[in-house]
């Protein structure tokens, strides 16, 4: 390492540290908190995402778009539940019909009278789905996706990319995780066309599915080119291979997900996050032809388990939601609100010429310590990922909350106002570290 490349390195650190010290000083009822459980849970924690350093911050409530802190501070929430929170924390028609199923009794144990309906406008909403079945979580959803395939073609093997995030036991981010769902598993680079194409075809014969956000989302929120999804579409078609859409996080893009607007319709497709209503959820639907592999009025019929698939809570949120506030109308606003909001960042990246960009889809965006064009996930370096632990941070003392990754949502309760004072307080923080995010170290 040159020496000013050292001198940079050691500012950051310095920079870091002080940081630290000054969230430590603000957060010490979280601190306390993060300390006893440790006690009790590994690390302190029971979602991985959610640990981030020095130690997490603790919430006690939210109201409409703000989170409050056990500390008693107030932040405006631009992570969203990794973006499940699509409704804010106290829509009061979401409330209603959750307090409407409770009212109902919860644990029924047999088909209620919101599950049809939530199905039905599914089903309306996304030209891929025929029909739908329900899960409770989108992990499950691609589990079951995966299964549906690989019963329909008779095939094993299963292709992701690079990066992807599709549930807890499916991430494929560099080595494969020990505790992945023991699939036959075929890797390839997001983005990247020829190469893609050349494998599926040379699969063929043993590739039951592709399995593509088209988005990456915990890989970055890395959008998939027109012509990257398209020649998948064409490649799986003619080789007789199932196409799986993750729109888990991008369904939000339009009233119909984010398929909508590629014009490109998979064969299955997996949802969940916020339209379970804030409840948890998922769903897997497709053609007629492969989810009638689950039909039990038919012999043979593969099985498919999930005590609170359809409880009450989801099923009545998540139609609530659906038709009563997440219109096609409201949904077109929120993209074009985080296309601009993206649009203002990027323009605040330029205008100060420091090496930091935002990528994303609509209302679902990452930043990244990088220039330049990103098509797959990029591999930070340690000072990197300093960078983006500093930006965090400095964002955090000045009441914002979202990923410490870079990853943020918008949700449909945000106002002008919240996003000018995010543009204001991240201005402010590269104007106070503008050295450090113009390096390159």
């Amino acid at each position: 390492m040159d020496q000013l490349n050292k001198e940079n390195h050691n500012r950051l650190l310095d920079s870091l540290n002080k940081v630290k010290e000054s969230f430590l000083i603000k957060n010490p009822i979280s601190f306390e908190r993060w300390n006893k459980a440790q006690e009790v849970m590994p690390g302190g924690n029971t979602r991985t995402v959610l640990h981030y350093e020095p130690f997490p911050l603790a919430v006690e409530r939210g109201v409409g778009t703000h989170l409050y802190s056990l500390d008693n501070d107030c932040y405006l929430d631009f992570l969203g539940e990794y973006s499940a929170g699509l409704y804010g924390h106290s829509n009061s028609k979401i409330l209603t019909a959750i307090k409407d199923a409770i009212d109902s009794g919860l644990v029924l144990g047999a088909p209620n009278k919101w599950e049809a309906l939530l199905a039905e406008e599914l089903c309306a909403r996304f030209n891929s789905i025929d029909k739908v079945r329900f899960t409770n979580s989108g992990t499950e959803a691609n589990l079951m996706a995966i299964g549906a395939a690989r019963a329909f073609t008779g095939r094993d093997k299963i292709m992701v990319f690079d990066g992807s995030y599709h549930g807890g036991v499916l991430y494929f981010k560099d080595s494969p995780s020990p505790v992945n769902a023991p699939y036959n598993i075929i890797k390839a680079q997001y983005n990247d066309v020829e190469r893609t194409i050349e494998l599926i075809k040379e699969n063929m014969t043993d590739l039951a599915a592709v399995l593509v956000e088209p988005m990456l989302g915990s890989g970055g929120c890395i959008p998939a080119s027109t012509e990257f999804i398209k020649s998948i579409r064409d490649a799986t078609q003619k080789c007789g291979v199932c196409l799986i859409f993750d729109e888990v996080m991008t369904s939000r893009s339009s009233s119909g997900g984010l398929q909508e607007l590629l014009q490109v319709n998979p064969d299955i497709t997996t949802l969940g996050k916020y339209l379970g209503g804030g409840a948890s959820f998922g769903a897997f639907g497709g053609r007629s032809d492969i989810m009638a592999l689950w039909d039990p009025t038919t012999p043979n019929a593969l099985a498919h388990a999930g005590t609170f698939n359809n409880n009450t809570i989801s099923m009545s949120a998540g139609f609530t939601g659906l038709t009563e506030v997440f219109t096609a109308s409201v949904a077109s606003d929120l993209f074009n609100k985080g296309e601009n909001f993206k649009d203002t960042l990027n323009d605040l990246c330029k205008r100060y010429d420091v090496n930091l960009q935002v990528t994303g889809v609509g209302s679902i965006l990452g930043l990244h310590v990088r220039d330049g064009v990103i098509l797959q996930p990029p591999k930070y370096s340690s000072s990197e990922l300093n960078k983006l632990k500093l930006i965090h941070l400095e964002m955090s003392l000045r009441g914002f909350l979202f990923a410490q990754r870079g990853y943020m949502t918008l949700n449909i309760e945000m106002k002008d106002i919240h996003l000018e004072k995010f543009v204001n307080a991240f201005e402010d923080v590269i104007v106070s570290h503008k050295d450090i995010f113009s390096s390159r170290v």
